[in-house]
């Protein structure tokens, strides 16, 4: 009987165990069919995706070797795109820079104005509330330096490079360009000395009397006094300042201050840094030469005095503060001072001091040079016999002033 059972019990177990079996090695079959077909799957989709790639790239290739490839086009006009943001950009900036300098100018010009009613102070003539509108805008402003002892250094520029009657006229309303001889009065005015310029002037209506005693220490105070005045009287671009022994080129100062005429602040001339002179009884001497240290020491940098301009802005820093700008012996070193520590352009322009033996072989290079005269005198030596020479040499094409477009 026991026996039996256990015989029955090994029976069963055993079909159990075989079913089970079978079963199992149905599903281990399907599951590797089913691994198989994944398997074989794959490096189908792996050729199509290479043959496509490839494809792509034949027909780059065919693209480029034509010059149509769409991404090398874009590559070559990228960094032009770019340059040409970059500078209207720039040019953006600078004329809102300008403006606002401009704005901040009439700002503090006005301001002074209404201190001076409030406090009861005199007015000066030279300082006037800025207009809004209705008065003409000038390219530049020419002030001849002149002297009382001068009248034949006139005529030679008048009979040269400074156009007379109504060619002037014609200058300031077709060009924007007002040229004027610059002086002062004698201390005695009304003497002959103010008689005899005032005859001149009826005759030739070419002079900026301003209200300042002649006399070569007083150079400094002159010049602050025609910028003041000058921008007073008429709203410019720029304000230029030239001796009368020097030859200058009109329409090529023209063209030359107009590429600077989008810049705020602007100070042009060749600059310099000569020695401080300590010794006294020399040309040049400076009586406050401790102030710039060591003895040997040289200025910091300025624009020589025979020929420099400045902005309009620049023009009315000088109007608005000229009462407490300091005055050092040279005028060229005074200028120079008042815009230390103010943020100026220095511009250092080469053309604007030619020397006489030079300037010739230049112009027929087609350089022309904007202004000449010899170093050793400080302008043309002998310039009332040698300017006829020098603009012969040295001068423009004479229609070049009413064929320029500033």
């Amino acid at each position: 009987m026991g026996w039996k059972s256990k015989g029955f019990e090994a029976n069963s177990k055993s079909t159990v165990t075989k079913k089970w079996t079978l079963l199992l090695c149905i599903g281990c079959f399907c599951a590797g069919m089913l691994f198989s077909d994944r398997m074989w799957n794959v490096p189908e989709a792996e050729d199509k995706a290479i043959a496509q790639a490839m494809g792509a790239k034949d027909e780059r290739l065919k693209l480029i070797s034509e010059g149509c490839d769409p991404i090398g086009k874009d590559m070559k006009h990228e960094p032009k795109d770019i340059l040409g943001e970059v500078s209207r950009t720039h040019n953006a900036i600078q004329t809102l820079d300008k403006t606002i300098s401009n704005l901040e100018m009439e700002l503090a010009a006005t301001r002074a104005v209404q201190e001076s009613i409030i406090n009861g102070s005199p007015i000066s003539g030279d300082l006037k509330i800025p207009e809004a509108s209705g008065k003409r805008k000038y390219l530049m402003v020419v002030g001849i330096n002149t002297a009382f002892s001068s009248r034949k250094r006139r005529d030679s520029v008048r009979a040269t490079w400074m156009p007379q009657g109504e060619e002037r006229k014609k200058l300031e309303e077709e060009k924007g360009i007002i040229m004027r001889f610059v002086i002062g009065h004698s201390a005695t005015s009304g003497g002959i000395l103010d008689r005899a310029i005032e005859a001149e002037d009826q005759k030739h209506g070419d002079f900026l009397r301003l209200e300042h005693v002649e006399g070569y220490l007083e150079l400094s105070a002159k010049t602050k006094s025609y910028f003041a005045t000058a921008a007073a009287l008429w709203d410019a671009d720029f304000y230029v300042k030239v001796d009368d022994d020097v030859h200058v080129n009109i329409a090529t100062l023209g063209a030359t201050l107009a590429r600077h005429r989008t810049k705020p602040r602007v100070y042009i001339g060749c600059m310099k840094s000569g020695p401080v002179l300590a010794q006294k009884r020399v040309r040049y001497h400076e009586p406050e030469y401790w102030k710039f240290g060591e003895e040997g020491n040289k200025y910091f940098r300025h624009a020589t005095g025979q020929l420099y301009a400045i902005s309009k802005d620049l023009a009315s820093y000088i109007s608005i503060n000229q009462h407490v700008l300091h005055k050092y012996a040279n005028e060229d070193v005074s200028l120079g001072s008042w815009f230390i520590g103010l943020d100026v352009e220095h511009i250092d322009d080469r053309s604007l001091c030619c020397g006489t033996a030079d300037c010739e072989w230049k112009a027929q290079a087609g350089n022309v040079c904007v202004a000449s005269f010899d170093w050793t005198c400080s302008g043309i030596c002998k310039s009332v016999e040698r300017m006829r020479d020098v603009h012969r040499r040295c001068g423009e094409d004479k229609n070049a002033l009413w064929t320029a477009a500033f």
